[in-house]
């Protein structure tokens, strides 16, 4: 079990760095999408680059964090519990400040990602799950 969840932390990582290259235009994830444009947190405040600039950066630091963290638990560090909720509760802050605020496209503004954050921060906070010590 610790290596299932091992490496479905690293790869939600991963799939950070999708969005930092849509976040950076590198390539859309889907026809259309324009996120992050339109944050309810920055658009406000910043230009359009300065808002996908941000969360290039941030998404980097999130990714990098769950990354980390799940290598960690692979490589059964004792560290790696800290840095997996980190990484997910700051994956979770990314995309809720980056959101644009409205109800519709919600997995193109990081909801299924919300969701499996909270789902690692329940496994590992809650259920303690997986027991490595």
């Amino acid at each position: 079990m610790r290596f299932i969840l091992g490496a479905f932390i690293v790869l939600h990582g991963m799939v950070h760095l999708l969005y930092f290259g849509q976040s950076a235009r590198y390539f859309e994830l889907k026809p259309g999408m324009v996120w992050p444009d339109g944050s309810w947190a920055f658009s406000k405040l910043l230009e359009h680059e300065a808002v996908r600039n941000l969360a290039s950066i941030v998404l980097i630091l999130a990714a990098l964090g769950l990354i980390g963290g799940g290598v960690g638990l692979l490589l059964n560090q004792a560290w790696w519990r800290p840095v997996v909720v980190s990484g997910a509760a700051f994956s979770s802050l990314v995309y809720i400040l980056f959101w644009n605020g409205k109800m519709q496209n919600l997995d193109g503004q990081g909801m299924v990602a919300i969701l499996i954050d909270i789902a690692i921060l329940l496994a590992v906070l809650v259920f303690r799950w997986p027991a490595t010590e």
